[in-house]
């Protein structure tokens, strides 16, 4: 069994997606269905892409939601069909936060890390703009010893 968290970024252009989702596809192949746990926190953007392939691939998920009140609080309307298919064919577990803030997201950070065996980051491979972003949690990752694998496809793009 092996498990592999996600990091990424959530403003990917619409024509980021489907290079990301062949990455993303090719990158678990080398998984056997029922073999593959896939744990993301379910943000749209690259953490979804990440689910829909897992599932696609035959494996499980674990969604880690930061605080109590991230579905209502930080779902937006176009983002929340997905989020509810793929959470309700998850484990869901839920940070001991009530509200969503820069907190929450780093103990849920923290939580995919120490859940995986190695760490998938949809990063264009630049800083952190705040606190407990893609880059940070890509460093705590190899802080951790835990492998990383970096997808960024060529031609990939970060909207405004």
């Amino acid at each position: 069994m092996t498990t592999i968290a996600v990091t990424g970024h959530m403003d990917i252009t619409e024509s980021t997606v489907p290079l990301v989702e062949e990455a993303l596809r090719t990158l678990l192949r080398e998984h056997q269905a029922g073999e593959l746990t896939g744990v993301t926190c379910l943000a749209r953007g690259s953490d979804t892409l990440f689910a829909e392939a897992v599932v696609e691939a035959g494996g499980g998920l674990v969604v880690i939601l930061p605080s109590r009140d991230y579905q209502q609080a930080k779902v937006k309307p176009d983002h929340a069909p997905a989020f509810k298919r793929l959470a309700g064919i998850a484990d869901v577990v839920t940070m001991p936060y009530d509200t969503a803030n820069r907190d929450a997201y780093e103990a849920a950070n923290g939580e995919l890390l120490k859940r995986a065996d190695r760490l998938v980051a949809v990063w264009d491979g630049m800083p952190s703009t705040g606190k407990g972003g893609t880059a940070d949690t890509v460093e705590q990752a190899r802080q951790a010893g835990l492998p990383v694998d970096v997808v960024w496809p060529t031609g990939a793009e970060r909207g405004a």
